[in-house]
């Protein structure tokens, strides 16, 4: 028995040096090699080897009397101390506990160890019972507890010592945050704060689960419901508030916005879980942004179709350097085009985006040219050498007061540039054509909507005359954040001390963002036959006297109070209401719920191009009475000359 003895302790040996051998390879590898996970596996395999051979000296000692402890036991022990190690790492090896980020684990890694403490013990007895060592039966379950106690406090000490200083240690706590929303966002981000060290401390939640009042998730009070905001705040000197509500429809954050805005705290959002579980959750969190305050849904579109249509193709993109051009490019791009073509005016903002995204996709085959939409010679000469496939024509004159002081530059920019591209794609057989319109074209009251309205009619009688093209165009309201929108005005405005001005107390507009609309319009693309006005279920309009008391108060303002509000007028060609869709136009339903499309209106061909060939030649005189020659081809259109207050 004693040579089976040694040679059991012999091969205990053997797999520690293989062990060793590992450790002293990835050493070899060079000094980054043996980096802090690796020391941190070899200290794990020391601590564990100490602690398996800890816990047998702790059972026999529970056992007998510690000063009168056998030696025959004793020696049994210290005899078997290289098998106990050597089967505790090979165990937990087995069970990968050497690979785990304990800063994150839960029960089910305490579960893991107790598998694998229970396999440790089952082996121990085995190898007992090999060597006829007649331990007490009391030892085994006794050393069974201490290693399951003493790895999970080794492995959970870092999470026991947060857990106590963030108990027992909020003298230096100076936050005190409200959490909106005891889900599993909420606990993540509970858990993650408690994490960091942060000073800032969860006092309370609010979830509109009834049944969950005067509950506690992660041990933190759930104090009623999003009506009880303003007591919970008062209760807890609450001085942040955290919405946690990844999942909830966006008509319900912008409810929830409102009630936080009363209590005059900064207010955060989580606006998604799943990116943040790899890192931390707390760097997900954000300030609200005024997209919040819409209540918008964000639309959903075919990835995979919108792929194969722009995937490898060569596509050009007029007006690339403005707020939706540049947005056309980021998204076309993610698509795979065999090239992309950006055509601007403005060199700068051409530029801007061409190092954007070189910078982002190195491999992309990116062509950025200057020139004018004007310039029918530049165009075709463009189009001669690169025969794009699909064209997104973005390039306009937008800034409704503006035109209506330059009404021929409208004309000229926007009629005939849109005539030059629509010419063009026609004459060199482009697959697609989309026209990015306004709701601004419907019974338009100013010469840009009139204009733009124009440019639909020229797509719409091109649409009838080729005989390769589709062209349709893309109708949508006021774009969040664009060039000449109302809300960076407002931010300015707020930022220099107010007053923030509004034409109208009345007056309401609809609005989405950016990518949504470009998404709209990279959709349309799909869908188009031929001759169509795509419009987005933008939804309920929204107030513009409201969305500025709305901004004030995002940051932190009271409005009337800190930031006034003043009304100046309409201005010249304004419209109190927009609207997306003429009655004529009709209205079908496509394949995604929230895209319609209004159908080609009748109209004399011939007698339309005649006359649009005539105002053309007009605005080039640059007289003061073209807007009598807009409104007889746009017969939609109606002079207006609002006068300010």
């Amino acid at each position: 028995m004693r040579l089976l003895d040694l040679a059991l302790v012999e091969h205990s040996l053997c797999y520690l040096s293989l062990v060793l051998a590992y450790l002293q390879g990835q050493a070899k590898r060079g000094i980054t090699a043996l980096n802090s996970k690796n020391l941190r596996i070899a200290v794990l395999m020391v601590l564990d080897a100490v602690i398996v051979e800890l816990g047998a000296l702790f059972a026999i000692a529970l056992r007998f009397d510690i000063s009168e402890l056998p030696a025959e036991y004793l020696d049994y022990v210290l005899r078997s101390a290289p098998v106990y190690i050597a089967i505790t790492i090979a165990i937990m090896l087995v069970f990968r506990l050497y690979n785990r980020v304990w800063s994150y684990a839960s029960m089910k890694e305490l579960m893991d160890i107790f598998r694998a403490s229970f396999v440790i013990e089952a082996l121990i007895i085995s190898f007992h019972v090999l060597m006829q060592y007649d331990m007490p039966r009391s030892y085994y379950p006794m050393h069974f507890i201490a290693i399951v106690f003493m790895f999970a406090v080794l492995r959970f000490s870092k999470q026991l010592y947060r857990s106590i200083r963030g108990t027992y240690g909020d003298s230096k706590i100076n936050k005190f945050i409200l959490v909106i929303g005891a889900g599993s966002a909420a606990s993540i981000l509970i858990k993650d704060i408690n994490k960091t060290g942060s000073t800032s401390k969860i006092v309370c939640a609010v979830d509109d689960n009834v049944n969950k009042r005067g509950k506690t998730l992660m041990g933190v009070p759930i104090v009623g419901t999003r009506d009880d905001v303003k007591r919970a705040v008062k209760k807890y000197n609450v001085n942040e508030i955290i919405i946690a509500m990844p999942s909830a429809a966006s008509e319900d954050i912008k409810k929830i916005i409102a009630i936080c805005q009363e209590t005059k705290l900064p207010v955060k959002i989580l606006p998604s879980v799943a990116k943040s579980l790899s890192s931390s959750i707390v760097r997900e969190l954000r300030a609200i942004s005024y997209e919040d305050l819409l209540g918008r849904d964000a639309i959903e579109v075919d990835a995979t179709g919108i792929n194969n249509f722009i995937k490898d193709k060569t596509v050009l993109i007029t007006g690339g350097g403005g707020s939706i051009g540049s947005e056309l490019c980021r998204q076309v791009i993610r698509y795979e085009p065999k090239r992309l073509i950006i055509f601007d005016i403005y060199e700068n903002n051409a530029y801007e985006i061409q190092m954007e995204l070189e910078r982002h996709f190195p491999y992309a085959q990116i062509i950025t040219l200057i020139g004018s939409i004007r310039d029918y010679d530049r165009l075709d000469a463009l189009f001669d050498e690169y025969r794009p496939q699909i064209v997104y024509h973005a390039a306009a004159h937008k800034h409704v007061p503006l035109m209506e002081d330059s009404p021929n530059e409208a004309i000229k920019n926007n009629c005939l540039g849109t005539l030059n591209v629509v010419k063009l794609a026609d004459k060199y057989l482009v697959d697609n054509f989309t026209l990015i319109s306004t709701d601004k074209a419907v019974r338009p009251t100013n010469v840009m909507g009139a204009s733009k309205r124009i440019c639909e009619m020229i797509v719409q009688v091109y649409a009838r005359k080729s005989e390769h093209t589709r062209y349709s165009a893309v109708r949508f309201g006021n774009v969040l954040g664009s060039n000449g929108s109302v809300i960076p005005l407002f931010l300015k405005q707020i930022e220099e001390g107010g007053p923030v001005t509004v034409t109208h107390k009345d007056i309401r507009r609809f609005f989405m963002t950016i990518p949504e609309a470009v998404s709209l319009v990279l959709q349309a693309s799909l869908f188009a036959k031929g001759g169509e006005i795509f419009v987005l279920d933008m939804g309920e309009p929204v107030k513009i006297y409201e969305l500025a008391e709305n901004l004030i108060k995002m940051k932190g303002f009271r409005p009337h109070e800190d930031i006034e509000i003043e009304l100046v007028g309409l201005r010249p060609g304004e419209k109190l209401y927009e609207e997306v869709l003429m009655d004529e136009e009709g209205l079908n339903k496509t394949e995604n719920n929230m895209i319609f499309v209004g159908q080609p209106i009748k109209m004399d061909d011939e007698e339309f191009l005649t006359s649009l060939d005539a105002l053309i030649r007009e605005s080039e005189k640059n007289d003061g009475n073209i807007k009598g020659m807009v409104e007889g081809v746009c017969k939609t259109y109606r002079i207006t000359e609002n006068k300010r207050n």
